[in-house]
């Protein structure tokens, strides 16, 4: 493999002048190492952890296109009040992409075992053709499993499972989710009914309820009914569910389901307490699908702590032999527990795309986005 090829990807910048930019462009890629290989990426998914890096708080309703049709661009404005959130990368040019699903093409020495074998990889950098990786940073794909299978073998399936990881370690019993009908949601379902953990799926509509209730869901509340609060509160008496973990992070939705168990532990209370109940809750934020303030309503006693939560430090502070058990399930179950659906599967140069882009970035419920850089 010669020193000078190179491999077409997608960046983003964040410029002074407060605008955000996409291009596609060409990177060169240095023969692998000791140790290293290089990926023909064939997959790798639009996962809304993805969005805060790829297109950051720019405003969608300002998009601009550019360029060619197999070299896009776009351009859109920065908000003024947002640029103090952006200034630690304005006008660096970064790759894009958690995770993905490939071909090893090329090996360093003591890796070329490797070679023509299919992995998934995460690490960034993923919307590109080629990928340069330590070997021992990706996980070889079960017999049959394609690239697709396994380019979302990470951020999700080992969210999923660090959820009920964290419900264990911190002695909690059963967990409420919110937009559970997600890729993730759906995921931490079939954990939760394999693993028997009590889980509450809270949803926003009757057609996200039907998707779980198929799927086996036992507790299932809808937060577009005028009943959401009252069941929402019987589905926490009855599993004893103290742990949540919010998709959306704007609005009250942490503050309903903190009331929620607030009134669920006052149920059978023997006598009155003005400092509420001495149960122990906690709602972790995980995800910005409402990047609105986070509304704090505080008739929830004073036991309670409300927090952020994110998959790398968990994984740190697991360590390394609770990850790598984590990661063999998801290799073990990647095409039935932790398998992922796809909409749409587009091109580098169709992720630019104006109308597309506004498409996976409203983050909706069973849309999920697929790129193949080989197309």
């Amino acid at each position: 493999m010669s020193d000078d090829l190179t491999t077409l990807e997608l960046r983003s910048t964040a410029t002074g002048a407060g605008r955000l930019e996409l291009a596609l462009v060409d990177v060169p890629v240095a023969a692998p190492g000791d140790g290293e290989i290089v990926v023909r990426v064939e997959a790798t998914p639009i996962n809304p952890s993805d969005l805060g890096l790829l297109l950051g708080p720019a405003d969608m309703a300002t998009l601009e296109t550019g360029g060619t049709a197999d070299r896009p661009t776009l351009s859109a404005a920065i908000p003024p009040r947002a640029m103090a959130g952006v200034k630690s990368r304005l006008d660096e040019s970064m790759p894009v992409g958690n995770e993905g699903g490939g071909t090893v093409i090329a090996a360093g020495p003591g890796a070329e075992a490797m070679i023509g074998k299919r992995v998934g990889m995460m690490g960034g950098g993923m919307y590109t053709r080629l990928r340069k990786l330590r070997a021992a940073d990706v996980m070889p794909l079960p017999e049959g499993a394609s690239a697709a299978d396994g380019a979302s073998m990470f951020v999700n399936p080992l969210t999923a499972l660090a959820f009920v990881e964290t419900m264990k370690a911190e002695g909690h019993k059963a967990i409420v989710h919110t937009a559970a009908a997600s890729n993730l949601g759906q995921m931490l379902n079939r954990i939760c009914l394999m693993d028997g953990v009590p889980l509450i799926c809270v949803v926003r509509s009757e057609a996200q309820a039907a998707i779980l209730r198929e799927q086996g869901a036992t507790h299932i509340v809808d937060s577009s009914t005028p009943d959401f609060q009252d069941r929402l509160t019987d589905a926490i008496a009855e599993t004893g569910a103290t742990l949540a973990f919010d998709a959306i992070g704007g609005g009250n939705q942490a503050a309903r389901i903190l009331q929620a168990m607030e009134t669920a532990a006052s149920r059978n209370a023997a006598t009155y307490s003005r400092y509420g109940s001495d149960t122990f809750k906690q709602v972790y934020i995980y995800g910005g699908l409402d990047l609105s303030p986070t509304v704090l309503d505080r008739w929830v006693g004073f036991s309670w702590a409300l927090g952020g939560w994110l998959l790398t430090p968990f994984l740190v502070k697991a360590g390394r032999d609770t990850g790598a058990r984590l990661r063999q399930r998801v290799a073990d179950e990647l095409t039935t527990t932790f398998a992922s659906r796809y909409t749409k599967t587009i091109s580098l140069a169709e992720a630019l795309d104006s109308d597309t882009v506004r498409a996976y970035q409203r983050k909706a419920t069973g849309e999920k986005f697929l790129i193949d850089p080989t197309l």
